[in-house]
């Protein structure tokens, strides 16, 4: 797989009014910061950056070119407004090669369609999981096909293809689980307690009318 690359520029723009001019100018803001180097402020397209981070993640290993240098990092974090569709900052993580990185990433179920075992419902536990290695050791993605999966045999950490390569270190336990197939349950409705008789409907006033009618009885006894 090609290498995702970005290109940033140095933003000299500092202060909250420089940098909402920044996003109108359709700029997302950032740094750029490295394990015993000076933090850095960059600025990125945001179209650019979109692309980038949707393509990558926060888990990809991305070619950053700043300054006339191409580094590797990855997305550290990204801040979102609420509820405008708007990249309001980015950090970028320098990393050095010769150094392993903690980072987490998402684990996607496929196959579901094939699910032999039906009728079924699949529940996935652990949707990402926590791994250390080096940068240029990092995966570029976790799948996991559950075709197979059946309601005896859950999918485990140790079923993962990277469970078994010495470079990368799962930051799990080995029988932590993963997804599990179950039977779907139906809420049984008992007939014989759900459904009254008609004579045992209440009917609404009907003590109301019984009180009237004893009423009128007494009343003519009387009169009587």
């Amino acid at each position: 797989m090609a290498a995702v690359k970005i290109q940033v520029e140095e933003r000299t723009g500092l202060g909250k009014n420089k940098v909402d001019k920044l996003r109108e100018k359709n700029f997302v803001p950032g740094v750029l910061y490295g394990k015993g180097e000076e933090t850095k402020h960059i600025q990125v397209d945001r179209r650019i950056f979109e692309k980038v981070y949707k393509s990558a993640g926060m888990s990809t290993l991305i070619d950053l070119e700043f300054e006339g240098e191409v580094v590797p990092v990855l997305i550290k974090e990204v801040q979102i407004h609420p509820f405008k569709n708007e990249y309001l900052h980015v950090d970028f993580q320098k990393l050095n090669m010769d150094e392993k990185v903690k980072l987490t990433l998402p684990i996607t179920l496929v196959g579901r369609e094939n699910i032999k075992q039906q009728p079924s419902v699949l529940i996935q536990q652990l949707d990402e999981i926590e791994i250390e290695c080096l940068p240029g050791d990092i995966p570029e993605d976790i799948v996991v096909d559950v075709s197979d999966i059946d309601f005896n045999t859950p999918i485990l950490v140790s079923d993962l293809d990277i469970f078994n390569n010495e470079n990368i270190t799962i930051l799990r336990e080995a029988d932590d689980v993963i997804a599990s197939l179950i039977e779907p349950t139906e809420e049984i409705i008992d007939e014989e307690e759900e459904v009254l008789e008609a004579d045992e409907v209440p009917v609404i006033g009907e003590d109301d009318v019984e009180s009237e009618d004893e009423e009128d009885v007494e009343e003519e006894n009387e009169e009587e």
